[in-house]
């Protein structure tokens, strides 16, 4: 193989993925807003986080903040993972203020839930809510272009919510608490944002 021929590879499997061209950058500078707050440390996450006394208190930045402080680099590097995947699988399907909308959505939805929902849960960071949230919006677009994976990944995103309801998190989740009403709040916003939303069609 050539060097042009090495070249077209290299793009035509970055194009696959989703990372070609401003997508591309578009996702390391995803990873990069997810991995950044780390450096703060616990001072910044405290400062950042769902915290429920904070937010009565009138801090509500923290309902935007605390979908991308996380509990240490491991979780951060998980949810970059994360993003870098769901990116791969999902990027092309909606416009990128589509996007916007639906990881807004998504947020407000883990927010508001968690707020009226779940008056227990003092404290929350994470992007793995709103991940989720995204992961319904593709599923979505899958099954509206009749894709082939679509019904698949509806059954896999249906069985993990079913199984974080009601036995709790997953048995690899590790150490780390897991907020998982924050997954299925998630989904609902993400999804109901897209319901509203035009799935581009056609191929990669």
């Amino acid at each position: 193989m050539g060097v042009s021929g090495f070249v077209n590879h290299v793009h035509l499997t970055l194009r696959s993925l989703n990372c070609d061209g401003r997508r591309g950058l578009a996702l390391l500078l995803g990873c990069v807003l997810l991995l950044l707050p780390t450096l703060a440390g616990k001072h910044g996450q405290a400062l950042l986080r769902y915290e429920r006394s904070a937010l009565a208190a009138g801090q509500w930045w923290r309902l935007l903040t605390a979908h991308l402080v996380h509990l240490d680099l491991r979780h951060a590097l998980l949810n970059a993972a994360g993003l870098a995947l769901i990116w791969a699988l999902f990027a092309r399907d909606y416009s990128p203020r589509g996007w916007l909308a639906i990881v807004l959505g998504a947020a407000a939805a883990i927010d508001a839930g968690l707020w009226l929902g779940d008056s227990t849960v003092q404290w929350y960071v994470g992007s793995s809510g709103v991940l989720h949230g995204a992961m319904a919006a593709g599923t979505l677009a899958h099954l509206r272009n009749r894709e082939r994976d679509g019904w698949l990944l509806l059954t896999l995103l249906a069985a993990k919510l079913l199984y974080e309801q009601s036995v709790g998190a997953l048995p690899f989740s590790g150490r780390d608490p897991v907020v998982v009403d924050a997954h299925l709040y998630g989904v609902l916003g993400g999804g109901a944002v897209a319901a509203f939303l035009s799935p581009r069609r056609g191929p990669l």
